[in-house]
């Protein structure tokens, strides 16, 4: 019993149904006209376990640091922002980028944070880490007695 909990377990299986979701909704790379306003691209990311933190990093080539914002709310960490400068009255012969709003969203465990929460961004990569650690403790086991003593 004395290995160490990993506090982000799970988190990987809940990322994998989400890519295979999108995947799913861009239609095998085909650009998807049911994109919201709030979600016209979905950036991608990689995210990892350095140690006992999770590291998150999101390709945001285009978008200004202004641009962007990370907060945490219920639980749940979310990345928003824009990539503006799309050309206008032009016609494309490939159209690969997004332009316009994107958010991309994360649940953590329970009692992380945000002073836990650290965040930089340089030449287009956003690297968010949430440091692990610690405060997770163990759950605490409840002894089951015996009725019939």
């Amino acid at each position: 019993m004395g290995r160490t909990r990993n506090p982000f377990r799970g988190l990987m299986d809940h990322m994998s149904e989400m890519a295979r979701m999108r995947e799913y909704a861009e239609g095998g790379g085909q650009e998807d006209q049911r994109r919201t306003h709030a979600t016209a691209w979905v950036p991608t990311a990689d995210i990892f376990a350095k140690g006992d933190d999770l590291v998150l990093r999101c390709e945001l080539a285009g978008v200004e640091r202004e641009d962007v914002e990370v907060s945490l709310s219920g639980g749940v960490l979310t990345i928003d922002g824009e990539r503006k400068g799309e050309p206008e009255d032009v016609s494309y012969y490939a159209r690969e980028r997004y332009y316009g709003h994107f958010r991309r969203s994360i649940n953590l465990p329970e009692g992380i944070s945000g002073s836990r929460i650290s965040a930089d961004f340089e030449n287009g990569l956003l690297e968010v880490t949430v440091m692990g650690g610690a405060d997770h403790p163990e759950p605490e086991r409840i002894q089951i007695g015996n009725q019939s003593s």
